[in-house]
């Protein structure tokens, strides 16, 4: 199998808050992160490349690889799309649906901490000028401990809004945390999203499931040792990866811990 790397961002910025920090890269190291993608001989594809390649479709191009933005930083809107725009680079952007707002308005929640969070005309924008744009919930919650109407609303009732405001469907999706189960992946596909990214810190291939596909999370201390290895296809191992005893545990402690009114909680664990 070849090693697809997909990349996950959060925030681009010189002064993140400090819950977002350890999960932020300046613009400078983003744009040398971009030109280590470049010497390495990658292709940057639409995310739905490689989505249709994990559904029978056209193979990916030798030496492919994937940018994902996780939960809508207005930075996105500022920053790295004229990153990207200078560049002609595909990327998909997660947007938790509960922190963006109408412009000059207020969000209708979420479980994220403040932070400069894009607009929906800036959403629309990012639209019309080719980023996919993907859901991310509505809140940010873990969604393998919620249940029933909670869960709905998260996975079904989110995906309703961005298509109302995005005008068209939408069917890429990211589980907040990187968090899942299988019935939550079931539900996921049943309200029509088409693919679903977690983290797993794995490379994505051509035979990774497309309802947990793998990427590998970039932070503020990723060394450029690591992000080199990444983009040569070393350093980690390769999706699909089945879910391990850890995952199982971790999953049954966070249950329980929300059972007892004390969630898990904090910044992305993505």
């Amino acid at each position: 199998m070849r090693a697809v790397p997909v990349f996950l961002y959060h925030s681009v910025s010189e002064d993140p808050p400090d819950w977002i920090a350890p999960y932020t890269v300046s613009p400078k190291t983003f744009r040398e992160q971009l030109d280590r993608i470049a010497d390495a001989g990658l292709t940057v594809v639409p995310l739905r490349r490689l989505v249709a390649t994990l559904h029978g479709g056209p193979a990916l191009p030798a030496n492919a690889a994937v940018l994902t933005f996780d939960d809508g930083f207005a930075d996105f809107y500022w920053t790295v799309a004229p990153i990207l725009t200078e560049r002609g680079l595909p990327a998909t952007l997660y947007v938790t649906v509960g922190a963006i707002h109408p412009p000059g308005g207020e969000p209708t929640g979420s479980l994220l901490p403040d932070s400069r969070m894009l607009n929906w005309r800036q959403v629309g924008t990012l639209d019309a000028v080719g980023v996919e744009i993907g859901g991310h919930s509505q809140t940010h919650a873990q969604l393998d401990t919620v249940y029933g109407q909670r869960r709905t609303d998260e996975i079904v009732g989110s995906k309703k809004r961005l298509e109302d405001a995005v005008g068209h469907s939408v069917t890429a999706f990211a589980y907040p945390h990187g968090y899942s189960s299988p019935a939550v992946r079931r539900q996921v596909r049943a309200a029509g999203w088409t693919s679903a990214t977690a983290v797993e810190n794995k490379f994505s291939s051509a035979t990774d499931d497309p309802m947990r596909i793998c990427r590998l999370m970039v932070r503020s201390d990723t060394p450029d040792s690591v992000f080199d290895d990444w983009t040569a296809g070393r350093g980690s191992r390769i999706g699909p990866i089945r879910e391990s005893l850890y995952t199982r545990g971790w999953r049954s402690y966070r249950r329980f811990t929300r059972f007892i009114g004390a969630p898990v909680g904090g910044p992305p664990k993505d």
